[in-house]
């Protein structure tokens, strides 16, 4: 028998490889100019004088895009090397930057929004699905904990630090400070090695299938992350602006305090999220946040902000790598398709929630918003227990 030590020392040595490494520091460089762009665009696109509404549609259609491009990117990933597609976005996102420095108005920024989704789409699809496919099984849902620090540390890192640096100096400079970043990503990229999964698949070789594009089977528990990440895209959009109207002067604190907790949770909480129940783990998640969005209806302080960003960072820590895993799990699938179509899914959530949210705000303020979303919290909840869990399959694939 093997001793903890050993077998932490073997779980990491079949976890931290090369390109396991290579491929995080890529998407996190990358993550870190576009988690910047979190609490900064509202306040930017509110100084260029758009409205809520605009706010809404110029974040959405990012998400919207990379919504899209993610059943192309997953079909993709069955002919392509994962490498090649990972540089193509980190390139399209440099782009994007730069053209960010001399186009302002609303229509060509939302195009800058557009090119900026696909090329999320592109560089995070692949990662994950290079990851997902040479990660041994029994690890995969803490590998995609570990994986998921990108985002985190990102945001904790990036959402304050862009707030200072389109205050201090100016949106030019903040904009080819980002471009730097996407560049740097395209290094990295470009030094991991492809790798060919041992089972072939049929798919490759053959004819257009909509089953390259879109896996089904995933869609069923992917609604319960669907309807997270409405609530969480709607918050991300207009919490800075509400934070602004309470007086809070930096509201990429709320962002640093989630993203740290949610660092911590991942890098200290692998085994949970390999051993405990992940129907549990979805559950107590979604009653958490339903509980911090009541309190951050009522909140006006930088404090409870921190709070209530630290309580939901500990939630999200565990829901999206173990929401994620659960789904590739019931779909029994884990190739590039089903990688592709559950994190479509996501960005159709941060696509349509701010969407939605800009249009009804006008109506009913801030306070009235976060309840709302609590609400459909509780539906999420239903959802998930009486169609999802319910009705699991008995024995899904592996």
């Amino acid at each position: 028998m093997h001793d903890e030590g050993g077998t932490s020392q073997q779980t990491s040595g079949k976890l931290f490889t090369r390109d396991f490494i290579l491929g995080f520091l890529a998407l996190f460089v990358f993550l870190a100019a576009d988690r910047s762009l979190t609490p900064t665009l509202p306040i930017y696109f509110t100084r260029l004088g758009s409205n809520e509404g605009e706010v809404g549609v110029l974040i959405g259609i990012c998400a919207a895009a990379s919504l899209v491009s993610r059943f192309f990117v997953g079909g993709a990933l069955l002919r392509y090397q994962a490498r090649s597609i990972m540089m193509f976005g980190a390139l399209l996102s440099a782009i994007a930057f730069l053209a960010s420095v001399v186009l302002r108005p609303f229509w060509p920024f939302a195009m800058i929004r557009f090119l900026q989704g696909v090329a999320l789409a592109c560089i995070d699809t692949a990662a994950f699905a290079s990851i997902v496919n040479v990660i041994p099984l029994a690890y995969r849902t803490r590998a995609l904990g570990y994986v998921m620090l990108a985002p985190s540390l990102s945001l904790a890192i990036a959402a304050p630090l862009g707030v200072f640096v389109i205050n201090r100096y100016s949106s030019n400079t903040y904009f080819l400070s980002c471009a730097a970043l996407t560049f740097c990503a395209l290094f990295l990229s470009s030094m991991v090695k492809d790798r060919e999964t041992d089972t072939p698949n049929p798919k490759k070789a053959g004819s257009f299938h909509f089953s390259s594009l879109v896996n089904l089977k995933i869609l069923k528990p992917a609604v319960v992350t669907f309807l997270e990440l409405f609530v969480w895209g709607s918050v991300a959009a207009f919490f800075p602006l509400y934070a602004v109207q309470c007086g809070v002067t930096n509201p990429g604190h709320f962002f640093s305090a989630m993203g740290i907790v949610m660092i911590a949770c991942r890098m200290f909480g692998g085994k949970i999220m390999d051993t405990c129940d992940k129907e549990k783990l979805i559950v107590t998640f979604l009653l958490t946040l339903t509980v911090m969005l009541i309190i951050l209806s009522f909140s006006r302080t930088l404090l409870m902000f921190i709070i209530v960003g630290a309580v939901w960072g500990i939630g999200a820590a565990f829901f999206v790598p173990v929401a994620m895993a659960y789904a590739l799990e019931y779909s029994g699938s884990s190739d590039g398709t089903a990688v592709g179509t559950i994190r479509a899914i996501f960005d159709l959530g941060l696509a349509v929630g701010p969407t939605v949210t800009g249009i009804i705000i006008p109506f009913t303020g801030y306070r009235i918003m976060f309840l709302f979303m609590a609400f459909i919290c509780l539906v999420n909840v239903s959802h998930f227990h009486f169609y999802v869990r319910k009705r699991r399959p008995a024995a899904p694939a592996a």
